[in-house]
C-alpha cells in the first residue's frame, strides 16, 4: 500500500490537530497511511496530563491543551512538524518502535552533517550536547498514530525560555541552524523523509505526494 506525503505549509495549530483526529477516526483497514509536514504559527501546547506549572510566562503566545502525551512545548515558524498517521497494527509497528524511528531519523539527519545527536531513555526526543533539538509526543487511537515530532530547523528559541520544555527545568533548546546545519524547512523535510521511512521499515513502499489539503476537521467542541 502506498504512503501519502502532504506538506501543508505554515498553519495554525488547532485546525491541523482537529484534522488529524478526524482522519484517524474516519480511517479503516483500506486507508493509506499518511505523513504530514507543516510549520505552525506560534503556540504552546500542553499534553493531556501536563502540569500548567511548567508554563512559566506565555505572554501573547496562545496555549492549547491537546490530547498527546508529554508536557508543554512550543511550536513556531522555522520548526518542522512531522505527523505520522500510520495504522500501527497493519504496519506491525509498536509505539516504542515509532518513537525510536522518529528520533533516529533526526539522529541520522544530524549525522549527515557530522553532528553527533542522540536520543535519551529518560526523555523522548533528540539531543545534541545536552540541548534538545527535537521533541516527540504521540497519541494512539484505534490502533493508529497521530501527533508526532517537532524538529527545530531555524526557529526563534526565545519562547522556549517561557516554559520548562517538556517538563524539564532549565533544559536548553537548540536548532539545526545553531549547530551549523544550514537547511531550510523544505530541505530538512526532504533529507529527513528517507531516514524516517527506513527506520519505520517502509522504505520500499510507494510514496505519493498529495496536494496540501487536509481532511475536513470536526467542530471545535470535539472531545480530546
Amino acid at each position: 500500500m502506498s504512503i501519502i506525503v502532504r506538506d501543508v505549509g505554515q498553519t495554525d495549530y488547532e485546525p491541523v490537530w482537529r484534522a488529524m483526529q478526524a482522519f484517524t477516526d474516519a480511517r479503516d483497514e483500506d486507508t493509506a497511511d499518511e505523513i504530514w509536514f507543516t510549520e505552525h504559527r506560534p503556540v504552546f501546547t500542553l499534553g493531556v496530563n501536563a502540569s500548567r506549572e511548567h508554563l512559566l510566562a506565555p505572554g501573547d503566545i496562545p496555549v492549547v491543551q491537546i490530547d498527546r502525551g508529554g508536557q508543554v512545548t512550543y511550536h513556531g515558524p522555522g520548526q518542522l512538524m512531522i505527523y505520522p498517521l500510520i495504522d500501527l497494527r497493519r504496519a506491525g509497528i509498536g509505539v516504542r518502535a515509532l518513537v525510536t524511528a522518529l528520533e533516529e531519523s533526526v539522529v541520522c539527519l544530524a549525522a549527515d552533517s557530522l553532528v553527533d545527536a542522540a536520543s535519551r531513555s529518560d526523555a523522548p526526543g533528540v539531543y545534541v550536547a545536552g540541548q534538545k533539538l527535537a521533541s516527540v509526543g504521540l497519541r494512539i487511537r484505534r490502533g493508529a498514530s497521530f501527533h508526532g515530532m517537532a524538529l527545530n530547523v531555524d526557529v526563534d528559541l526565545e519562547p522556549f525560555s517561557r516554559i520548562n520544555p517538556c517538563g524539564f527545568k532549565d533544559l536548553a533548546v537548540t536548532d539545526l541552524n545553531s549547530l551549523g546545519i544550514g537547511l531550510d524547512l523544505e530541505a530538512a523535510r526532504d533529507q529527513l523523509l528517507p531516514h524516517l521511512l527506513r527506520h519505520l521499515g517502509l522504505e520500499n513502499e510507494t510514496i505519493e505526494y498529495a496536494d496540501a489539503e487536509l481532511p475536513a476537521a470536526p467542530a471545535a467542541s470535539a472531545n480530546l
